[in-house]
This record gives C-alpha cells, sequence and structure tokens, in this order.
C-alpha cells in the first residue's frame, strides 16, 4: 500500500514530530521539580541527549514516546497498515539506539532511567516510581514527608520551600510572585513566617 501524502507533505509532517518540550516531558519536568528536585536538560556531551540530567545525583531521564521508540504496550505494539518494512526498521533502529545510549550511559557512570508516555496516565503511580528510584539519590525525599516540612531550600533566586508559587516553574514561564532575595546564602532567605 502506498502512502496517502506525496513525499513532500510526509516530509512536512514528519519535521513537525516535537523532540524536545513535548507534552509527557514537561508533565515529568513538573513532576520532578515538585518533588524539589533541579535538572538539566537536554546534555548533548551525554550518549542520547537525556531529556532531563540531574548531575548531582549522575541521573539521566528519558521521557520515551510508545510508538517511536516500541514499548510494549498497546500503543507501542502499534504498527501503521502503510509502509510497514519502513516503520517497523525505523522503530528497531531507535530501540537498538536507545539501548546503546544507556550501556554508554552506564559505562559512564550514569543510571537512566526510562520514562514512557503511558505511565502519565497514572501519575500517583508514576510519582511513587520516581521517589522509589530518586530516595536514595535525594536526602530531601529519603526523609519522608515529615522531614520535608523543616527543610530550607537555598537556591539562588529561590524563596523558602514553603512559599508555593514564588519561583519561576519547571517550564520557566510561571511568573516571579515574590521578591527575589538580594544576597545568597543562609540569611538571604527570610523565615518561614516572612514573607
Amino acid at each position: 500500500m502506498t502512502d496517502v501524502f506525496t513525499p513532500e507533505k510526509r516530509s512536512e509532517v514528519m519535521r513537525r514530530v516535537k523532540a524536545k518540550g513535548t507534552s509527557p516531558e514537561l508533565k515529568v519536568r513538573r513532576m520532578l521539580w515538585n518533588l524539589g528536585l533541579r535538572y538539566r536538560l537536554h546534555r548533548k556531551d551525554l550518549p542520547g541527549a537525556p531529556d532531563i540530567v540531574l548531575p548531582g545525583r549522575r541521573l539521566v531521564v528519558f521521557v520515551h514516546g510508545c510508538f517511536w521508540h516500541g514499548h510494549d504496550c498497546a500503543r507501542g505494539a502499534r504498527v501503521p497498515k502503510q509502509n510497514r518494512d519502513y516503520w517497523t526498521a525505523k522503530i528497531g533502529r531507535n530501540r537498538a539506539r536507545d539501548e546503546r545510549n544507556e550501556a554508554e550511559l552506564r559505562a559512564r557512570g550514569w543510571t537512566p532511567l526510562v520514562v514512557w508516555e503511558c505511565e502519565l496516565k497514572d501519575e500517583p503511580g508514576l510519582r511513587a516510581r520516581l521517589e522509589a528510584v530518586l530516595r536514595p539519590l535525594h536526602p530531601v525525599l529519603a526523609a519522608g514527608a515529615a522531614g520535608r516540612a523543616g527543610v530550607r531550600r537555598h537556591h539562588v533566586g529561590h524563596q523558602d520551600a514553603q512559599d508555593e508559587g514564588r519561583h519561576d516553574g519547571p517550564d520557566g514561564d510561571q511568573p516571579f510572585k515574590g521578591r527575589r532575595p538580594t544576597r545568597v546564602g543562609h540569611d538571604a532567605l527570610p523565615d518561614a513566617g516572612e514573607t
């Protein structure tokens, strides 16, 4: 069966498929941000240019689309009816590349974590999985909810951990609602009762 689009139109359609800033990636970034984690995006010096990099924890997160990376869920197992040979080969190459990148990251001392698009349907389950993976790597998560209450963050340009909405969000698009500290350090942050 032939393609329903002309080669030029198919090329245009494929060019519009995003690799960065996808909605599944943004959801995972928000989840990590809400857990108190800070990260870097798409570091090209690492194999596979991971979507999310937590350098202090030597952890990288890939947010994979089920179809594009051949997941074993219903959406990932689906093969288009048209041009089957092409899609089967392409998804096979993507899977081989993913395995190669993960092996190279492990050899360099990094821990790769794959979050599948279908996992986002169960956000509480995904959050629990992320916490389980991150707990040994993150002292605040290891302390549990009771330990988090008294923890203060000391990030440049960020307010106290309890001051919700007083910082740029994971997308950088939330307006800053509070006053920025003039100095960096312990005395630059307001006390919990101060606003």
